[in-house]
């Protein structure tokens, strides 16, 4: 149950959506997100009433077709599995939107099952919270 936001600059909405598909479709790949499990926040800057700020650090030259992609998820994956989910949204970033891979900005942040609610005031994740009796969460 990954929630990904994903902000660009001046990108258009046929290249934040193709962003969003990248990594989608990288979750599913690399770590085996549910393909339906899809929600996500696309945020496109124009650079004048909203900006995004980025600099040349640890030896990466970024330009102004910088995608920065947060994405939270329930704790559990490997370093490995990380490498390759960043290594896949940067090969479908450039395949799906053309941004260079040296722009795809990546965090992951973890959480726990109790963190999530996914409607009705409800913990759907946490054992006892009413979400399986009344049918909101299948097996």
């Amino acid at each position: 149950m990954p929630f990904i936001r994903i902000d660009t600059l001046r990108a258009g909405p046929e290249r934040l959506a193709a962003l969003g598909r990248a990594v989608h479709d990288a979750l599913t790949e690399t770590i085996g997100i549910p393909s339906d499990d899809r929600f996500q926040v696309l945020v496109d800057h124009d650079g004048t009433s909203s900006t995004l700020r980025y600099g040349d650090y640890l030896g990466v030259r970024r330009d102004d077709g910088i995608a920065y992609v947060a994405i939270t998820l329930r704790s559990g994956r490997t370093p490995a599995q990380k490498q390759a989910l960043y290594r896949r949204i940067a090969e479908l970033a450039q395949k799906y939107a053309g941004t260079e891979p040296r722009n795809v900005f990546v965090v992951l942040t973890e959480n726990e099952s109790a963190d999530w609610s996914l409607g009705e005031g409800v913990a759907q994740y946490v054992e006892g919270s009413g979400a399986r009796e009344r049918g909101s969460v299948t097996g």
